[in-house]
């Protein structure tokens, strides 16, 4: 039995490591997010789960709203780590390519892409075990979105992670075996952006 999950990428915050997982959704991303709950309205979401980072929670809060669900934390979902907080990278990009490029070296304080992936891993494992053959709406962050697909296909990497945009949703059939049927984008930036 198939189940569906769509990974919702949080739409656009003002970016502060000091407030990573308070930080809230700008102007934009909230235009965004309503455009969100329109997309993912016609899709008959049974179940929602979000990081507890608040940007991803609210990119979802719409859906759950209107569909009268509760939205299930989980902190397995919440954005890596690339560094501590008090590390400064003059190539933040670079610094993400170096990560991507080898999978088990990581910056002081930080994770690396295998640690991300096993933990995203995870989360989808047991969100899929618990509501197989259901429809999903899962909050995330870019990198652990594409860290976790990554799993699936190695095509998800980090030139998939750079064009990525917040928000962006991706509709993963996963069989049950945890195996990746399809993956469709649904999030058209050409049609939805501002």
């Amino acid at each position: 039995m198939n189940t569906e999950v769509y990974f919702v990428r949080h739409a656009h915050s003002v970016f502060s490591l000091k407030n990573e997982e308070t930080r809230e959704l700008s102007e934009k991303g909230w235009r965004d997010a309503e455009k969100i709950t329109h997309i993912l309205s016609h899709e008959n979401i049974n179940h929602i789960i979000s990081s507890s980072y608040v940007r991803a929670r609210q990119t979802v809060k719409g859906l759950a709203d209107l569909m009268d669900l509760e939205i299930e934390l989980d902190s397995r979902f919440r954005e890596r780590d690339l560094a501590a907080r008090n590390h400064h990278f003059e190539n933040p990009e670079e610094a993400m390519q170096k990560v991507f490029s080898n999978p088990v070296f990581k910056y002081p304080g930080g994770e690396t892409n295998h640690e991300v992936q096993q933990r995203g891993i995870d989360g989808l494992r047991d969100a899929v075990k618990k509501f197989e053959g259901q429809k999903i709406a899962i909050g995330i962050h870019g990198n652990i979105m594409t860290c976790t697909m990554n799993y699936f296909d190695e095509k998800y990497d980090f030139e998939f992670w750079k064009q990525t945009t917040k928000p962006d949703i991706y509709k993963l059939t996963i069989n049950d075996r945890f195996e990746l049927v399809s993956c469709e984008r649904l999030w058209k930036e050409e049609i939805y952006s501002d």
